[in-house]
């Protein structure tokens, strides 16, 4: 049989040439032709995932980039599709995961428009829709066309800093017969630029600012990005003897290395230098908030000096602000992190010297932190719902002899002060915004399916509320991921803010939960999640039954079934 080919096989060609593995989406008649081109023209290849929701395409494709390095497709049916995963795509922009999205749209030749409905479906131009949080946007007008821009859409993607692209195809394109050959990019050509270093002179400038410094703090936040940044991190702090502090947009740094001062703030109020390295969130570690009122102030002492080595402004936005306030650095060096922190050691490895009083001074105020937080964690130890200390020593009691990782949420930082995360792999990122979780917890959990690791996600209740039926996705899909509910009840850090407000402004305290509670009725979180295929106990409200479900649960994911349990934590 000779296969009549269309133009939608133009793209399945593009999708096999740039070994795109997977495909989360949700189903759209505007691409009907493309789909039709990946099962049969294509073998399933990348693999079609099916989810409920256009935001979850975009997050599995979003978590699956940031554990493994590698990009995922996620394709969105039309206008009304991309309005749907909007603030997915957007959060993949400000976390700076590479998703490539497909898009379509009705027919640009009005004469192939069916009534209505692909006039409600199209948009000029659709991309304008997420232009101010891709990377590039193109809607090639001609099959011919296809090639080049998808070529380029790749390099735009995979580029540092890394983001989201959109590529729209017009739904005729896809459907019209191929008349002749579309001659596809050279298969030796190079699909991504080389990696930017770091000017000689400045880095060089940076070193000898560096050895001067008597006190000097890292502070780091996408440097842990690729694996060859976390260890770059390692050798470069140990060469200087300077503290690390870890943004945690990546993990940067190992959790147990005598160097990492991170959640410990006073590092910096002796500062006399701080390096900070791919980092845009600066402020937040360096800074004292006082929320109610949004006053800002430094801890950082007035006369220190900045160094900044990163990717600077390459990616601003005039729209999204995700750039953060500027940092008036006094050295500013435009350079990829991984390559730069190699360079800046070997500057400074032949000339510095051991500062042992700094060294017993940074271990001084590490173990006292270590102290203060093995103390917390045993406050109310024995309480139900159970405190967040008591979950995270519950969960690493159990999970701690296997190949194990955690997905977004650190419950508030105690995986972090009792955890060893001491591999790269280990940890992703932070959690991002609410609605974002148990998607991107999914793409996690598929980039790590093949090496057999445990995944856990300490899922959040009012996050998974969201979209509850990307449980069906995992239990569809076989991804094996552990989820032990945060379950507070509640959208709790809300709830806080309001209890800010209402002190300071002297109203009832007791009112603060009205439109943040969780409860009356409680959703029965284990329920929902057997009813989608999957293993699930609870609720666990008695800290002393949490460590043999555990073992009962992690048993059910190692077979490849997904296991939730839900326990119930107090709010803070």
């Amino acid at each position: 049989m000779i296969y009549k080919r269309y133009g939608s096989d133009v793209i399945v060609d593009l999708l096999h040439r740039y070994e795109l593995p997977y495909a989360a989406l949700n189903p759209g008649a505007s691409y009907r032709g493309l789909h039709d081109s990946i099962v049969n023209y294509g073998g399933n290849r990348p693999v079609m995932m099916l989810c409920q929701h256009e935001e979850t395409a975009v997050q599995i494709a979003h978590g699956y980039a940031k554990a493994s390095g590698r990009p995922m497709v996620a394709i969105l049916h039309n206008l009304v599709g991309l309005l749907h995963a909007n603030m997915a795509v957007y959060y993949a922009y400000a976390d700076r995961a590479p998703v490539f999205i497909v898009g379509a749209t009705g027919p640009m030749d009005e004469t192939k428009r069916r009534p209505r409905i692909d006039w409600i479906h199209t948009a000029l131009v659709q991309g304008e829709a997420v232009r101010a949080y891709t990377k590039w946007d193109y809607q090639p007008t001609v099959v011919g066309g296809v090639p080049e821009s998808f070529a380029r859409a790749y390099a735009v993607m995979m580029t540092e800093p890394r983001g989201p692209i959109y590529m729209c195809y017009d739904a005729w394109l896809q459907e019209q017969p191929l008349e002749h050959d579309v001659p596809l990019p050279p298969a030796g050509s190079a699909r991504v630029p080389a990696r930017m270093a770091a000017d000689p002179e400045a880095l060089e400038q940076a070193s000898e600012e560096l050895l001067r410094a008597k006190r000097p703090v890292i502070l780091a936040e996408f440097v842990g990005r690729e694996p060859e940044g976390f260890h770059a991190l390692v050798e470069l702090a140990e060469t200087l003897g300077a503290p690390v502090y870890d943004v945690n947009s990546r993990l940067n740094f190992p959790s147990r290395h005598p160097l990492n001062l991170s959640m410990v703030k006073d590092v910096f109020r002796d500062a006399d230098l701080v390096l900070c390295l791919d980092t845009r969130d600066w402020e937040r570690a360096t800074t004292e908030l006082v929320s109610a009122t949004r006053e800002v102030k430094s801890i950082v002492p007035a006369g220190c000096k900045w160094i900044d080595i990163g990717f600077g402004d390459l990616e601003i936005s005039s729209w999204a602000m995700d750039y953060q306030r500027l940092a008036h650095a006094d050295l500013r060096i435009l350079a990829d992190t991984t390559l730069a922190i190699p360079a800046l050691t070997a500057f400074i490895k032949p000339k510095v010297s051991r500062n042992e009083g700094r060294l017993k001074a940074l271990a001084d105020l590490r173990e006292a932190a270590r102290l203060r937080w093995e103390k917390e964690a045993k406050e109310d130890w024995d309480a139900s719902p159970i405190t967040l200390a008591r979950l995270a020593t519950e969960v690493w009691n159990a999970i701690k002899g296997e190949d194990w990782v955690l997905t977004a949420n650190t419950l508030e930082d105690w995986t972090r002060k009792i955890w060893d995360f001491e591999r790269p792999y280990r940890h992703p990122g932070k959690s991002l915004g609410t609605a974002t979780q148990i998607g991107i917890s999914l793409g996690v959990a598929l980039a790590h399916r093949d090496a057999r690791r445990l995944v856990v996600d300490l899922q959040p209740d009012g996050d998974l509320m969201f979209d509850a039926g990307a449980l069906w996705v995992a239990a569809k899909h076989r991804i094996p991921l552990l989820v032990v509910m945060y379950n507070n009840r509640a959208y709790y850090n809300d709830w806080e803010h309001q209890i800010r407000m209402a002190r300071l402004r002297g109203t009832p305290l007791e009112r603060a939960y009205i439109g943040m509670d969780m409860t009356d009725p409680d959703p029965d979180f284990a329920g929902m999640a057997r009813a989608m295929g999957w293993y699930a106990e609870g609720p666990i409200d008695k800290p002393g039954e949490v460590a043999a479900a555990l073992q009962r649960a992690i048993a059910k994911v190692k077979s490849g079934q997904p296991a939730l349990l839900d326990t119930l934590t107090r709010k803070r």
